[in-house]
């Protein structure tokens, strides 16, 4: 499905509530503060691929800003990954700020205030992505707010080429192979990270956060793996046991926590996927689960409802 806006269609005066009332329809509620006094120019294309939402977004220099007020309806958190074409743009989120141009990209949360700005024209995509899906593959992906992530070369490159060519071929691709190319966008956007040294950004030292990113990444690599227990992690890695633990709960989480949200992450997206046709059962044991009564006891206490209802409500909202 394609949604398109332009303020050229619009009388002037309402020019800029129209762009204010669009980009909190297509992102999330958002306050805007227009530059200068001319005329605001503005145009809006999004498409839905599957579980993300991709957006070219090409206007006159404006701010952006999410309050800590619009998050209170908010439910579900999402990840803006925006890529600039053209102009510079400035982010600031969690007391960090960064300027961004092309040749890079960056990472924006909802579920944090913060303020996106650019003085001048700027032509940006925009992916979308659901909080869950997302943390489906990359372990603490609020760590990834504010970062700059290499697109000139190597995977953050492929990453962009695949996300602008994906815009330029959406209109002519069915439903089933649009929903295919988001999951393949999700899964370039988490090689890009993986590959980028500069995401390993946690809160404690170098050397440690980089154990931390080669645990996780163990971790997410062997999920379905039933004989995953804290002393493999270590043993794989390369660390003792008690460090294995140390690093992990300097990020204020236990290691079996992380690969049991792990696990769930990965049995969501499944039950999420309106293609997928496997049984609750065949769900549990493909993510590692060796007893689907204790998966469904994990997922409800996660998630506040059981794997059948959820994935009644998923199929309902997608017919």
């Amino acid at each position: 499905m394609q949604a398109s806006y332009a303020t050229a269609d619009i009388p002037r005066h309402s020019r800029r509530q129209f762009w204010q009332d669009v980009v909190s329809r297509i992102y999330f509620p958002l306050d805007l503060s227009f530059a200068g006094h001319r005329d605001f120019q503005g145009s809006l294309a999004a498409w839905s691929l599957g579980p993300v939402s991709v957006s070219r977004n090409v206007s006159d220099g404006l701010l952006y800003k999410r309050h800590a007020h619009h998050l209170l309806a908010e439910r579900e958190e999402s990840y803006l990954i925006t890529v600039p074409d053209h102009g510079e743009i400035r982010f600031a989120q969690d007391g960090k700020d960064v300027r961004c141009g092309p040749g890079a990209f960056l990472i924006e949360r909802s579920h944090s205030p913060y303020e996106f700005s650019h003085r001048d024209p700027a032509a940006l995509w925009v992916l979308k992505i659901p909080g869950t899906a997302l943390r489906a593959r990359i372990g603490c992906p609020e760590r990834l707010a504010t970062r700059q992530i290499d697109a000139a070369r190597g995977a953050g490159a492929l990453f962009v080429d695949t996300l602008r060519l994906t815009g330029a071929r959406i209109e002519e691709i069915d439903e089933p192979t649009r929903a295919l190319t988001g999951r393949h966008l999700i899964d370039l956007l988490v090689m890009a990270v993986e590959s980028d040294r500069s995401e390993l950004v946690g809160q404690s030292s170098s050397v440690r956060n980089a154990h931390l990113h080669r645990c996780e990444h163990f971790i997410r690599t062997h999920l379905d793996d039933m004989r995953l227990v804290p002393q493999v992690v270590a043993d794989r890695c390369g660390i003792s046991l008690r460090y294995l633990h140390q690093i992990f709960e300097a990020e204020g989480i236990t290691v079996c926590s992380y690969i049991r949200n792990q696990r769930l992450a990965m049995c969501d997206a499944m039950l999420r996927d309106p293609t997928c046709r496997k049984s609750l059962a065949e769900i549990a044991y493909h993510w590692g689960y060796g007893d689907q009564a204790q998966f469904s006891r994990h997922y409800r206490n996660r998630f506040g409802r059981t794997p059948s209802e959820a994935r009644a409500a998923y199929r309902a909202c997608d017919s």
